[in-house]
């Protein structure tokens, strides 16, 4: 059985669906971006592994129909991080993945329920409202019907979130310059919101098609991206030498978006980092604790990155809403979770508070 079809024709009747509010969610982003910086949280699908509801490897959050009230609070916990935006939770919530898990029976229901919830949050929290889609792991520039598909699932998913209101949709973790170049045709074609399209860049600092990041974003800088930039797969210390390049080559917003983990030169995306402690094995994807940023580091990340003139900011793949408090304190922010942000000057042996007794502070040493 498979699920019910979304034409061309009806994701254009979505995108007319918005109305009025689509000049709205335009004047929002490209506003708040031109005043200071958009934080964007994301990186749901490893919380929701780490919290014990998406099974790591598909990664498809079914979680979405199974326990609709977790996706709600943790995008809560996202926006009382600091984060500017709701970004619904249709990363991989595309045809071709639930067909992987066989589940395509629930395309629709899981798109809309993703958005819904997302609308909700974004509704009462005040935040921006951001579709999403993403890679579809079937683009080939040489297959023309497996084209015709990646358009299909965008097209689908693109005029989903159309219906729903959203002020911008975000096109994501994008190996390919011409699947991203689709995605943003697809949201240009069937909605009239802003779009920020991103790349995901492996080890090779280049896309699949061998351009440079810089050049691909030029780019999709041309086809009339909003915002353009990099997300995933690189952390803050690989992702910063090509994000100052992308912000020299473009006159658009940039966005950056790493994963919190410690990747190297030599390791410069976390699907390559290997673990010596366990032989080396590779750490992706449920390994990679030892290799977690702290927010210090992610604190230096916001404070550079925007120093540059990167206004769009989040963390990818990994991050929980510590790391986005970090992020948004590095800006000087004080969301409503910087309440219970350290404040090491009340702790038992390393205080200075005076109610600190003199034979906890003397041990310190010996701890």
């Amino acid at each position: 059985m498979t699920s019910t079809v979304t034409t061309p024709a009806a994701a254009r009747r979505g995108a007319v669906a918005r109305g009025a509010s689509r000049a709205r969610g335009k004047q929002d982003l490209l506003a708040r971006l031109g005043r200071g910086a958009v934080l964007c949280a994301e990186g749901y699908v490893f919380e929701l592994e780490r919290r014990g509801y998406l099974q790591a490897g598909a990664f498809v959050p079914e979680v979405i129909l199974e326990h609709p009230e977790v996706v709600e609070q943790l995008h809560m916990d996202f926006v009382h991080a600091g984060s500017d935006v709701t970004q619904a939770l249709t990363y991989y919530v595309h045809r071709e993945k639930l067909r992987v898990i066989g589940r395509e029976k629930d395309l629709v229901p899981m798109n809309r329920a993703a958005l819904k919830i997302a609308k909700t949050v974004a509704r009462k929290t005040g935040t921006l409202l951001a579709g999403d889609i993403c890679n579809t792991n079937i683009y080939d520039p040489s297959d023309r019907k497996a084209l015709q598909e990646v358009e299909r699932i965008f097209a689908e998913q693109v005029g989903w979130a159309a219906e729903a209101g959203v002020d911008y949709i975000v096109a994501e973790t994008f190996s390919w310059g011409g699947e991203a170049l689709l995605a943003l045709e697809a949201i240009t074609k069937y909605s009239k919101v802003p779009a920020v399209v991103t790349f995901a860049v492996h080890r090779e600092e280049k896309v699949r098609e061998g351009w440079t990041p810089a050049d691909a974003c030029k780019r999709l800088e041309a086809a009339g991206a909003a915002v353009v930039g990099l997300n995933c797969h690189r952390g803050p210390q690989t992702m910063m030498p090509l994000l100052k390049r992308i912000r020299k080559a473009v006159k658009c917003h940039v966005a950056a978006l790493p994963v919190p983990y410690r990747t190297t030169p030599k390791q410069p995306s976390f699907m390559s980092l290997t673990d010596p402690c366990c032989g080396n094995a590779r750490a992706f994807p449920v390994g990679l604790d030892p290799f977690v940023c702290t927010r210090a580091e992610i604190h230096e990340f916001g404070r550079e990155a925007y120093a540059l003139g990167i206004h769009y900011l989040g963390i990818c793949c990994g991050a929980g809403p510590h790391h986005i408090r970090a992020l948004a304190e590095s800006l000087g922010r004080h969301p409503a979770a910087s309440k219970y942000s350290a404040d090491m000057s009340r702790h038992a042996f390393f205080g200075t508070n005076k109610r600190i007794r003199r034979i906890q502070t003397v041990y310190r040493a010996k701890l």
